[in-house]
């Protein structure tokens, strides 16, 4: 009509284009040279990895700032931050950019939410002795902000006390119900939920959905997921998940230099009162403005999510081929360290992500959590080996045991030769009559 195209016309946003020329085994070799090559580094989960396309992309950010940082800031910074932020409300399936504001780290995050309650008591509404509920292997950061915020209000902590082999999901779900009871006891309520996506040490994936149904069900005001390890490892569909808040880092497994993050605060939830803990021009602007803005600091992380989108695509399935790649041969390099070993995986291939528990021979001595930070620092040192290590205390009656999990991850810079290093490193130990009481 009028000469105008009559075709009609939709909101939906556009899938991404993958590259139709995926990129190739030398690239991404080139792109993470980088790394000391010298090293076995199959612990992407503790710091995660930046290409060096990136990189270049951050330094361009830089450099815009140092060169004229007045213009930077009133014509750039802000359009910038808006932009990432639509990258990342479309790869969660936010219902609106509003939802999501950009911070630091998933620590900043859990601050923003915790402090929130800790004012709700403070204010009268929740009362002294109402509960909230946070798994006993949350994030040991995570933890004491738990500490810091909701006990020294006055909240009583609930920690949801998970099996360590796993066998299956039902296992946390049946825990969770029991916890909630808990909490509940003498007339409390439980006003908020602290559940992690994925579990840091151990490493499992948390069936996160049927818990944020059971919050539902049982009245809790408020259920926060702390997904550290979130996107780039599992799926996340924010309106799926249903949670009033959701927060992950970019920087671990979706290639962002460190360090950033997100958080989704539901439109829909009850909750207004949140705020940056650092306080700057824009307070009461939003949380998502009051985010983009905490001062004269380096934002380039937060600048360059729209390129490792880009990045992502050079790959074949995107993202969703990169999670099944990393899910598929971390299972893989799994099973097969657990086999020269005699030992065993620490849950069911499907409750892994990019991160898998591997059981070390019982003949090391691994007794306590010094012997685990001792025995890494050892296959640093003397292997060039860098994966962490976790400690399992046995319960009671429970001899000959495993008490040593190694927590390997897969990205797309490793290859099969690294496993096979520290498969070859532990059977040297063995070999050798080593144990950690040797180590000082």
């Amino acid at each position: 009509m009028n000469g105008t195209d009559t075709k009609p016309t939709t909101h939906l946003p556009k899938k991404p284009k993958l590259s139709q020329t995926f990129i190739s085994d030398s690239e991404i070799q080139s792109e993470f040279s980088h790394h000391d090559s010298t090293i076995a580094r199959i612990n992407n989960g503790s710091f995660g990895s930046c290409p060096q396309s990136i990189i270049s992309a951050q330094q361009s950010w830089q450099l815009k700032f140092l060169r004229q940082p007045d213009h930077f800031y009133f014509n750039g910074l802000q359009k910038g931050i808006i932009e990432s932020r639509q990258v990342i409300k479309s790869l969660v399936n936010a219902d609106h950019v509003d939802e999501i504001s950009i911070v630091d780290n998933a620590t900043t995050a859990a601050a923003i939410v915790l402090q929130s309650v800790s004012w709700a008591f403070s204010q009268g509404k929740f009362k002294e002795g109402d509960g909230a509920v946070m798994l006993h292997y949350a994030y040991g950061a995570v933890k004491k902000s738990v500490e810091a915020y909701v006990t020294r209000a006055g909240g009583y902590v609930i920690e949801v006390q998970l099996p360590f082999p796993v066998a299956s999901a039902s296992e946390i779900v049946d825990e969770f119900r029991k916890a909630l009871e808990r909490g509940k006891r003498n007339g409390r309520k439980v006003r908020l939920a602290v559940i992690d996506h994925i579990t840091s040490m151990p490493s499992v994936v948390i069936p996160v959905k049927e818990l944020v149904k059971i919050c539902r069900e049982e009245g809790v005001d408020q259920v926060f997921i702390d997904a550290a390890h979130g996107i780039g490892c599992v799926d996340v569909d924010v309106k799926e998940i249903g949670a009033d808040f959701y927060t992950s880092n970019l920087h671990k497994w979706f290639f962002c230099p460190p360090s950033v993050a997100f958080l989704y605060c539901r439109k829909s939830s009850n909750v207004n009162d949140l705020h940056h803990p650092v306080v700057s021009h824009e307070y009461g602007n939003g949380l998502a403005i009051e985010s983009a803005w905490i001062g004269t600091r380096d934002y380039s992380a937060q600048l360059v999510v729209p390129q490792v989108l880009d990045f992502v695509n050079r790959f074949e399935g995107g993202i969703q081929g990169i999670k099944k790649r990393n899910h598929d041969v971390v299972v893989e390099m799994g099973e097969m360290l657990a086999k020269a070993w005699g030992t065993h995986i620490g849950c069911p291939p499907e409750m892994c992500a990019s991160m898998i528990m591997v059981g070390l021979p019982a003949c090391l001595g691994i007794s306590s959590d010094s012997d685990t930070l001792k025995l890494r620092t050892h296959l640093r040192d003397n292997f060039a080996i860098e994966v962490p290590i976790y400690y399992r205390a046995p319960k009671d009656g429970e001899v000959n045991l495993v008490t040593g999990y190694a927590r390997i991850s897969h990205q797309v810079y490793n290859k099969p030769s690294e496993y096979y290093k520290f498969r070859d490193a532990i059977n040297q130990l063995v070999h050798d009559k080593f144990t950690c009481a040797l180590l000082k």
